[in-house]
């Protein structure tokens, strides 16, 4: 009988604490291949102490560095211990292929899709992390500001009006992309974890922005944001 897979999370204080992108993607995943598993909640503050003591490997900052983190992924029926978001897709494709998420050799292409995807909300980060820290307990925000300070200095207190524009430009680019497809997924008629990065996104502004702009993200593209949050949702029976 398979044993269920062990994810870990980051704690937030939003209620179901789930807001982190990263480790929704392999959530995502995990219930779209319907393969069981467990999360456990880490505190942001105690992710390095927690991630050694398990015996995790650190994971490459975008700088260089190392850097212990969340996700990490357990999978008790093979002994693998893996980190990173990406990584761990590809490893439950390779592991557990029903229901492909990197479907016709599609994996170089999607790693290629996730570097150019962060590109575009990258400019308006800063604000981003700024609402980040706000639905975190004081002492996990200071060291979520201590860890991506490192690659986004400080302050982060920059023109936020600016940065939704550049927000929005950067959705104006994805909406091309999935104009040139002819179903609902950034392949056409054929779910991917692209569409899976997009929504894991969506998900980390619906859950730490306010109501208001979230509505305004909701408002881009004829609606077009609020709709693949809740297709990929659907599909990975996360709704």
């Amino acid at each position: 009988m398979m044993q269920p897979l062990v994810l870990y999370d980051i704690l937030s204080e939003l209620p179901g604490n789930k807001f982190s992108p990263n480790p929704a993607k392999p959530r995502s995943v995990l219930s779209y291949k319907d393969l069981p598993f467990v999360t456990l909640w880490v505190e942001y503050s105690d992710v390095s102490i927690a991630m050694k003591a398990i015996g995790a490997k650190p994971t490459k900052r975008r700088g260089g560095s190392d850097v212990y983190t969340v996700p990490v992924l357990s999978d008790p029926n093979t002994g693998v211990l893996i980190a990173d978001s990406l990584e761990i897709a590809c490893y439950l494709e390779k592991t557990y292929p029903e229901k492909p998420i990197f479907p016709n050799n599609s994996e170089s292409l999607i790693r290629e899709f996730d570097s150019a995807h962060f590109r575009l909300i990258q400019p308006a980060i800063k604000s981003i992390f700024v609402r980040t820290t706000e639905i975190l307990s004081p002492i996990n925000a200071k060291f979520f500001i201590g860890a991506h300070s490192i690659i986004f200095p400080l302050p982060w207190d920059a023109n936020y009006d600016e940065d939704w524009v550049l927000l929005e430009k950067g959705y104006n680019t994805a909406y091309e992309w999935y104009q040139k497809t002819d179903g609902k997924w950034l392949m056409g008629d054929t779910f991917s974890y692209a569409d899976i990065i997009v929504a894991c996104c969506l998900l980390w502004f619906k859950r730490i922005l306010k109501e208001d702009e979230w509505v305004r993200i909701c408002s881009w593209n004829g609606g077009k944001w609020a709709q693949v949050l809740a297709d990929v949702e659907k599909e990975c029976k996360l709704a």
